[in-house]
């Protein structure tokens, strides 16, 4: 997982006689209780392969390339590549790891909006021909640097300005000028590229407005003598099946009146978090708690205080795994581990936050939760996307597990995992 290091030669867990990921979870808790009780990551590998059959039946006529930036895990990568993938890198380093893991390069898109020359170079002597461009200025930069690109123009969108407040891309207004600097320097433009945010609330006049528009591009390119074949959808894809269908079906009729199968455009899509966000899992530990009540001090024995709130630390926080929530992004409440909640069970407000005394440091602002005590475990699932690189490196275990029935799916599906093969070991049930 990106911003969390595990070893290229990782440990995969094969999960035998009904035993689950809890089960793995588990374990390594025990373990952990036993030394200094660090935070760790759980990636079911066989949740990736349920993602792509899921992809796969419905919207089977987008071909995924997989954006690094969500996850950059070894086994991530292996996986994704085995099943035909392509990804999306924005560095030198991506661009190798994908390389290495035998990905052609013609499967392999350099994006990114100001990409330094060390990694053009670097596209152009490892033939990544791909590459995302939106401006004169980058056109220029690949004329001398990698002459032989084939170049997807970046589109802008109304949903993507409205979320970033920064409008990424050309717009329709500026797109023939664009065509004809790119035909002036002798480059290949073969396609356009556009983002729809998830939290578009909006898709059908999203999606509308912006494959109008690529359509538009297409034409005039086409007219200025471009071969445009491949249109990118972008991301946008949440990680929920219900979500993927919602998509699927504002998409699929605007393609075909835009650009039918008959057009011979080849249509890609960069599902990132919809790949490995419900993957991973990460457990903490409670390392502080703090009772948050103004009323405390006049309470006499026994009295009932419908106030009381708790303050919780955990291990690990807003400059560690939680990173996500420093661009503006939520953490959802976790649960307790080995804990059930019943119906008569009190539950608390509580707020979580990270070991250091920043106030940013404010992991989940405020959820419902029983009363916990320093040393329990939370589990928060759906962590597979929010790795980002981080200021510092951190050094929390990852450990990868898979059910007997999801690695035989993976095998026909032809999943290799070279380098994990040697490494397995077998967990059975605890029950």
């Amino acid at each position: 997982m990106k911003g969390f290091t595990d070893k290229p030669s990782y440990m995969i867990e094969l999960l035998e006689g009904g035993a689950t990921l809890g089960d793995v979870i588990d374990g390594h808790i025990c373990e952990q209780a036993l030394v200094e009780k660090s935070a760790f990551v759980v990636g079911d590998l066989g949740a990736l392969m349920r993602q792509h059959l899921s992809w796969q039946s419905t919207l089977p006529q987008l071909q995924p390339y997989y954006p690094l930036r969500h996850n950059s895990s070894p086994a991530v990568v292996e996986v994704l590549a085995s099943l035909g993938l392509g990804f999306v890198c924005v560095n030198k380093a991506e661009m190798s790891l994908v390389l290495e893991h035998g990905v052609p390069p013609e499967s392999i898109i350099l994006s990114g909006v100001c990409k330094q020359q060390a990694t053009i170079k670097y596209a152009a002597k490892n033939n990544v021909q791909h590459l995302l461009c939106e401006n004169e200025a980058e056109l220029s930069k690949v004329s001398r640097l990698h002459p032989n690109a084939k170049l997807l123009l970046q589109l802008s969108t109304q949903a993507h300005a409205a979320e970033t407040s920064v409008a990424f891309g050309f717009s329709l207004k500026s797109s023939r000028h664009l065509l004809e600097a790119a035909k002036e320097l002798g480059l290949q433009v073969v396609g356009v590229s556009f983002h729809v945010p998830a939290s578009c609330e909006d898709l059908e006049e999203a999606y509308a407005h912006a494959l109008s528009d690529a359509r538009c591009v297409f034409d005039m390119g086409v007219d200025l003598g471009f071969n445009m074949n491949i249109l990118d959808i972008g991301g946008g894809f949440t990680g929920s099946d219900f979500q993927l269908k919602q998509v699927e079906s504002v998409v699929r009729p605007l393609l075909d009146a835009y650009f039918s199968p008959l057009s011979g455009v080849q249509v890609l899509a960069q599902p990132g978090s919809f790949y490995v966000s419900s993957a991973f899992s990460l457990a903490v530990s409670v390392i502080g708690k703090e009772l948050v009540n103004r009323g405390w001090d006049s309470l006499a024995p026994g009295d009932n205080n419908e106030d009381t709130e708790f303050l919780y630390h955990m291990n690990e926080g807003v400059y560690g795994p939680f990173s996500c929530k420093l661009l503006g992004n939520s953490v959802a409440t976790p649960s307790v581990h080995k804990h059930a909640l019943c119906a008569e069970e009190p539950v608390y407000p509580s707020s979580l936050w990270g070991p250091s005394l920043d106030q940013l440091d404010h992991v989940v602002e405020r959820c419902l939760l029983p009363e916990l005590s320093v040393g329990d475990w939370l589990l928060f699932s759906n962590m597979g996307a929010c790795g980002l690189d981080e200021v510092r490196s951190l050094q929390l275990p990852v450990y990868y597990a898979v059910s007997t029935s999801d690695w035989f799916d993976m095998q026909e599906a032809g999943v290799a995992l070279d380098s994990a093969v040697k490494n397995f070991c077998t967990v059975a049930c605890s029950a």
